[in-house]
């Protein structure tokens, strides 16, 4: 069986047409009654993109993007001190 429904009615039912597609069915939605997207049951997700998914936030994702031989606890210039101190909060 296919659905066809327009994408304004489309937003207030879409719990029902997910439902729908997962039973088999086609969903087809449409714009000014011209088709223009189809809804599809996702497979399981690939093992290598959840994988990719859990790399992005993780420590030591940076490594070897920070330069090494920065001394962290140098004192700042008189130059970095005058702009740290004198600078507007709001710049102009």
């Amino acid at each position: 069986m296919t659905i066809q429904m327009n994408i304004g009615e489309a937003k207030s039912r879409l719990s029902e047409l997910v439902a729908a597609t997962e039973r088999g069915e086609e969903v087809i939605l449409a714009r000014a009654g011209r088709p223009v997207a189809k809804l599809v049951v996702v497979d399981e997700i690939p093992e290598r993109d959840r994988i990719a998914a859990q790399r992005r936030a993780f420590f030591g994702s940076l490594k070897g993007q920070i330069p090494e031989d920065i001394d962290w606890f140098q004192p700042m210039s008189d130059d970095d001190l005058a702009l740290w101190y004198d600078a507007p909060i709001f710049p102009e």
